[in-house]
């Protein structure tokens, strides 16, 4: 009777043993998305269900550099007993993980000066050690730089003169590039792998990733995410475009699997986004998860998740290395959060589909030179995070007078269809939005339950499509080009998150003007790599002057250069006059899946709006960047919405049992670590997106 019990406890035992990987420290939080795997989870539970509610802050630092727009998206790591981050004007930092206290920050622009003074967003830094070597590398702007992580002073010895521009080595005859390195790199023995952000017009860099030696700066591997002639992919573009061809980057950062020396990386849409018939094709390997070796760069597998794009659905963030039990067997599995709202799993070695993804025939585009897919890889599982269509009867009827102005602004649209193709004629409902669905703040999994959290932004956007003006007009081609998709064509673009320019000769000469351009400015990247004739020209369009004799020898310049046939209109959300949603809410979501079987266990709405609240609508949610916190404690932490709160959710139901007023938004991911006994988690608010900017991080803990 023994001898057969025996084998059976062995396996229950093993079976135990086997439900996390033994690897990962998940008390550690050095790594973008806390643990190496890119779990967001913390096995600390010091603070825990029981005693959440006596949260206070602990310590805040104030950087002192926001300005109007300005954003804090970075999560910290902490080493050491040093926590590391990046300001409002990108400066670096290390505070006493404990007090809060600054121990250094450096100022990148120390070394590349004021003139590159803009640099885009930092959603983190990369920390590598070899014996008494340790470095914190990070990205400002084009540029990837390493600094002494102990001192912040630069290490001078890294790239040329402590900086290595990712511009040069795209195997590209360009360099003249807008490159943000915005994402943190991840590290591999001595590499550090880097995406980066790029235009998403005509004029982008092909996103290929790039490995450097983290010592020397040196290139050490480049893998060609818009493949080269005679590399596998090619055939899936026009090849008598491809060389034009930008994007499929890396801008959601990546996930390592240190055990089997594989790098996981996510790509976004190739250019341009909404238009691509220059691009014919499934576009590989724009929109797919790469498994790369990231000791050479080569090709592992990879599952492209939209086939050529025209939506904007780039993979918005670095996928999670999960351990899942499926008909009682263990499978290492890489998750992959999307904006459409799905969630696509993988065996990390095979890239096999842990569940059946279905290539499902979808709408077909009619713009003029224009050749979508017929078909769209669809999952049966897990569950969708979010509701995955858009119909009339989900028109937001809170009040009639917000139904009625919806209806308006629908009356000639088309909705109704998740792949629905922009469309000539008439405007088209796009649901999930450009902004999700999924967003960068990235998903966490409880490697103990097997539970995956993920928020959502369930918003309906508009895309409108109008004929290129070319050659009618250089000044409105060039804006256009360049600055159309955000400020829209008409120029009102979306206050408050992106300013008109309508009534710019009243604050600016021609002069000045020219110079934001070149420099750049908050949110609006640098157009310090297109020429000065083309800032000329734009800033005279904008400020209504008339057209300078040599436009039309610059028209025959420009004669060249590849052009979308149809541009769309601008980055815009469906909202009533005053600003509402034109949904139904709730318009931000958390959702909890079981990744055992797919199914959803929980979902509720993030975030609240006061004002409705106080008409006596329930909690509808928010709009939301940034991503959740699991921990042993029982607890889901997040910020992300934008009304300045920070809560703690029970894991395992999703009733809230804990939120707190922060300085600003927090749109960013939390970070949490133990210091001496104590149990901190912190937050950065650097608020944006349509909301007050701030320059703090704010720690909580339990009283002493």
């Amino acid at each position: 009777m023994k001898l057969k019990i025996l084998p059976l406890l062995y396996s229950i035992v093993l079976l135990a043993c086997q439900s996390e990987p033994a690897k990962v420290d998940y008390t550690d939080w050095s790594h973008y998305g806390g643990p190496s795997d890119g779990s967001r989870y913390s096995s600390l539970s010091q603070i825990n269900r029981g005693n959440v509610d006596q949260l206070e802050v602990a310590w805040i630092y104030n950087s002192g550099d926001a300005t109007d727009r300005s954003q804090i998206q970075c999560q910290p790591i902490m080493k050491n007993g040093l926590l590391y981050g990046s300001t409002p004007s990108l400066n670096i930092f290390a505070l006493n993980a404990e007090t809060g206290e600054e121990v250094w920050r450096f100022d990148p622009f120390e070394i590349l000066g004021g003139e590159n003074s803009w640099a885009g967003t930092n959603r983190g830094v990369t920390y590598w050690e070899k014996g008494e070597d340790k470095r914190i590398l990070f990205g400002a702007g084009n540029w990837l730089m390493a600094l002494d992580a102990e001192t912040g002073e630069a290490q001078l010895d890294f790239g040329d003169n402590g900086k290595v521009d990712l511009r040069k080595n795209l195997d590209t005859e360009r360099e003249d590039f807008l490159i943000v390195a915005n994402a943190p790199g991840v590290i591999y023995e001595d590499l550090i792998i880097m995406g980066m952000r790029l235009s998403e017009g005509l004029d982008a860099a092909p996103g290929h990733i790039r490995a450097y030696n983290v010592i020397s700066g040196e290139l050490e591997w480049i893998f060609h995410t818009i493949p080269h002639k005679g590399e596998f992919g090619f055939n899936t573009w026009n090849s008598e475009y491809i060389s034009e061809i930008g994007g499929a980057n890396n801008w959601a950062g990546m996930v390592m699997d240190y055990d089997r020396g594989i790098v996981f990386v996510p790509t976004g849409s190739a250019t341009y986004d909404f238009y691509g018939g220059y691009r014919h094709g499934d576009n590989l390997f724009a929109n797919s998860l790469l498994a790369l070796d990231a000791k050479t760069g080569k090709r592992i597998w990879h599952f492209q998740g939209v086939h050529h794009d025209v939506w904007d659905r780039d993979f918005p963030a670095n996928p999670n290395l999960i351990r899942i039990r499926k008909e009682g067997q263990w499978i290492d599995a890489v998750a992959q959060i999307s904006k459409q709202g799905y969630t696509y799993v993988f065996d990390r070695e095979t890239g096999e589909p842990i569940w059946e993804i279905e290539e499902k025939e979808v709408t077909q585009s009619i713009l003029p030179g224009e050749k979508t897919s017929p078909t769209q890889p669809i999952p049966s599982l897990p569950e969708p995070f979010m509701k995955m269509v858009f119909e009339r009867e989900d028109i937001l009827s809170l009040k009639e007078e917000w139904k009625a102005d919806i209806q308006n602004q629908l009356e000639n649209a088309l909705l109704g269809d998740t792949w629905l193709p922009p469309n000539p004629h008439k405007p088209i409902v796009l649901f999930p939005g450009m902004d999700g669905g999924g967003e960068w703040g990235g998903a966490a999994f409880d490697p103990k339950t097997q539970t995956f959290y993920v928020n959502a932004n369930q918003i309906p956007w508009i895309i409108n499509m109008t004929p290129n003006a070319k050659f009618e007009n250089l000044g409105q081609s060039i804006y256009t080009n360049y600055c159309g998709n955000c400020h829209g064509l008409d120029r009102k673009a979306n206050p408050p998150a992106i300013p008109s320019l309508i009534g710019l000769e009243e604050k600016y000469s021609r002069d000045s003007l020219v110079a934001l351009i070149r420099k750049g400015r908050g949110a609006m990247p640098a157009f310090d790599y297109i020429s000065e004739e083309e800032r000329l020209v734009l800033a005279d369009y904008l400020l209504g002057n008339a057209p300078a004799e040599g436009d039309k020898k610059e028209l025959e310049s420009l004669s060249s250069r590849l052009y979308p046939r149809y541009y769309m209109d601008g980055y815009k959300r469906l909202t009533t006059e005053e600003g509402l949603y034109g949904s139904q809410p709730p318009w931000g979501l958390l959702t909890a899946i079981d990744m055992n079987t797919g199914t959803k266990k929980w979902q509720i709405p993030l975030g609240e709006i006061d004002s409705l609240s106080a008409m006596g609508f329930e909690p509808t949610g928010t709009e939301n960047y940034g991503g959740p916190v699991v921990t042993a404690g029982g607890l889901l932490f997040i910020a992300a919405t934008k009304d300045e709160k920070i809560r703690a959710f029970d894991k395992e139901t999703g009733e809230k049992l804990w939120e707190a007023k922060l300085p600003a938004s927090g749109h960013a991911t939390p970070a949490m670590y133990e210091m001496n006994g104590r149990q901190f988690l912190v937050i950065a608010c650097g608020g944006g997106k349509g909301t007050p900017s701030g320059d703090s991080y704010v720690a909580f803990s339990l009283p002493d």
